[in-house]
């Protein structure tokens, strides 16, 4: 009987004894096994950076698709479902489809040591090689330089506002984590590059430099902002006044900058960099919930998601919720070990009525509740625990019916109330 791609996917976690190992030796073994579909892909935009890479690559296929144009789209992690991370020129990946890919890499590996992300990648490789598209929007896992999807040769590259995070696999400082990520600009590759600390940016400029890569960076060679309800933008092709992006929160005005530019560069018209601005959709990122079960049970609260995990992204989170009308905002988090969970929680400090901990399920590397909880209250957050996501939400809607409630900390809590919310 042919296995669905859950079981697959499942045996695929047992072939390294670690999750994450950076080195590209094994993506080009199982590559070549697979007859290198990386050498045959529609053309490449490949996204790195610390936060931003998912709505910037959500931004830019939209403005493609307003054009008319077939996008082949690779993301992770997933929230509820595998299939979320494989968009084949434009439809996320049939299950069908899905588990030949998985089944074909599986046979081609032949066993050996190799990790999820990276099999799961090259089968992601494959069906895009296999599969008629205009472009290929690929989003790094972690880093750039040694990421698996580092194995092509990009018409573009992006990297993203670079920050903290993932310290114990791409070095505690800015300027190690920058080296990583500049890791994906190739020669002769114009490479867009979002605002950045100026550590991390002298690192990105001198790698462009080395390499002989064209930089378009923000600030320097295109602008970006708001004036009142409008987002102007201005490179040296001239001036376009467009509707404020659709995904909120004003850190997504600058992410709309690098993907202005990099529509414009590909030939966009004014048509299709509006549509980048308000077709775009990100689950996941301060996504308020409207419909489903949660929705209706704790009615009239008002339920948020957000699935960002570094203290850039907590600052972020804020700078959103100091755009939202007034109203008391209380907190459900779940956070996993690796993350700097007491940056996160300063950022939000001041914005947080409460916060309620949890455990996230099914999660290996979670945080148990209350060292989430220490963390919250050691940042000046009035904070309490919680054994799942609907003891918590009753808790706060016990005191606060009308409340503003935004569960965050993690992708991986993220993805467990989304699967509770459908």
């Amino acid at each position: 009987m042919t296995q669905n791609s859950d079981a697959i996917l499942a045996r695929m976690m047992a072939l390294h004894p670690k999750i994450i190992d950076l080195t590209l030796d094994r993506m080009w073994r199982l590559l070549n096994a697979l007859g290198n579909p990386e050498r045959r892909l529609p053309p490449v935009i490949h996204i790195a950076g610390t936060n931003g890479k998912g709505s910037t690559q959500a931004m830019i296929r939209a403005g493609l698709e307003a054009q008319g144009n077939h996008v082949h789209a690779y993301t992770s992690p997933h929230l509820a479902r595998f299939h979320e991370r494989i968009r084949l020129a434009g439809d996320l990946i049939s299950e069908d489809a899905l588990t030949e890919a998985l089944d074909r890499c599986y046979a081609a590996n032949n066993g050996e040591n190799i990790t999820y992300f990276e099999i799961t990648t090259c089968a992601a490789l494959l069906v895009f090689a296999e599969t008629p598209a205009d472009y290929t929007l690929l989003e790094v896992g972690l880093g750039g330089r040694l990421d698996a999807t580092n194995v092509m040769e990009p018409a573009v590259s992006i990297i993203t506002p670079v920050d903290l995070d993932h310290q114990q696999f791409l070095g505690d400082t800015l300027a190690a984590i920058a080296g990583e990520k500049a890791g994906i600009i190739k020669r002769g590759v114009p490479c867009f590059v979002g605002p950045q600390h100026d550590d991390a940016m002298d690192v990105i400029e001198r790698t462009a430099a080395r390499i002989g890569a064209p930089l378009i960076a923000y600030d320097q060679h295109f602008h970006v902002s708001r004036e009142r309800d409008r987002l102007v933008y201005q490179d040296e092709t001239g001036l376009l006044d467009l509707p404020l992006p659709a995904l909120p929160g004003p850190h997504q005005i600058q992410n709309a900058g690098a993907v202005l530019a990099t529509l414009r560069h590909l030939g966009a018209d004014e048509t299709a960099c509006e549509a980048a601005l308000t077709n775009a959709t990100w689950p996941a990122r301060m996504q308020r919930l409207t419909t489903g079960p949660l929705v209706d049970r704790y009615a009239p609260a008002k339920l948020w998601l957000d699935g960002g995990h570094n203290p850039a992204a907590g600052k972020a989170i804020a700078a959103t919720l100091d755009t939202l009308p007034n109203r008391p905002t209380h907190l459900v988090c779940g956070m996993l070990n690796t993350k700097d969970v007491r940056g996160f929680m300063d950022a939000l400090a001041a914005h947080a009525q409460t916060l309620t901990a949890i455990t996230i399920p099914g999660e290996a590397n979670t945080l148990p509740a209350q060292t989430t909880a220490d963390s919250a209250t050691s940042a000046g957050i009035a904070a309490t625990t919680a054994p799942d996501i609907y003891a918590a939400l009753d808790g706060i809607v016990a005191s606060a019916p009308n409340a503003r409630i935004l569960i965050c900390g993690s992708l991986y809590l993220a993805g467990h109330v989304m699967r509770e919310n459908g």
